[in-house]
């Protein structure tokens, strides 16, 4: 039997790599007078839903779209929270 799970996935950059975004909205930030904003970084939110026979092999097809797809492993950290999710079910 599958279930369903929702993934909330979360892409940085490495702390070593340098974030061109994130330091144009800092300096922005500062611009509109928020001179307490020390440092940005840009990311990316992704949200999945998907069927899997268990949360061990969801967690497994997550790691491997996220080092696929999602993210790039050279330059990005990934990580996720997943939790299962009710089915609908159709009553007739």
């Amino acid at each position: 039997m599958q279930r369903k799970y929702q993934a909330k996935i979360y892409v940085t950059l490495r702390p070593s790599v340098l974030d061109p975004a994130g330091v144009a909205v800092n300096s922005g930030l500062k611009q509109l007078g928020y001179h307490n904003v020390e440092r940005v970084r840009i990311g990316k939110y992704i949200e999945i839903t998907l069927s899997s026979p268990d949360e061990t092999t969801a967690r497994q097809d997550l790691d491997r779209m996220c080092d696929q797809m999602l993210a790039n492993p050279v330059i990005e950290n990934y990580r996720f929270d997943l939790s299962e999710v009710e089915t609908e079910t159709n009553v007739y």
